[in-house]
């Protein structure tokens, strides 16, 4: 399994009102971690050495600055930035698969019908 870290704004997070899409992924972030992803949410104020300590965050920072965040690592490999990931990028670097099941009523696909 993947571990996710997640490096957002300073105004961002559990107790932030930041927008840019942060509300949005709230839910993805709980379906992920309630699906069995490894995955954390880093905020610059709650975890200022976390911040600090990242190389592959400070590199992304120098260059591009805080636009650059939020800011996505996948087993410390920068992944995706400035924004959050969406559902299905998080199912893949999670591993998470969702159970699929064949509606009430129809044979399971694998013969056409």
């Amino acid at each position: 399994m993947s571990g996710i870290q997640i490096f957002e704004p300073a105004q961002c997070g559990c107790s932030g009102g930041c927008g840019g899409g942060a509300a949005g992924f709230d839910a993805d972030f709980e379906w992920a971690a309630q699906n069995g992803a490894k995955i954390e949410r880093i905020s610059p104020s709650r975890q200022p050495a976390a911040f600090a300590e990242n190389m592959a965050l400070q590199a992304v920072l120098a260059r591009s600055g805080s636009d650059a965040l939020p800011l996505t690592l996948v087993n410390g490999e920068v992944v995706l930035t400035g924004r959050y990931p969406s559902r299905d990028e998080l199912a893949g670097w999670g591993d998470i698969f969702e159970k699929m099941t064949a509606p009430k009523g129809h044979c399971c696909g694998c013969c056409g019908g």
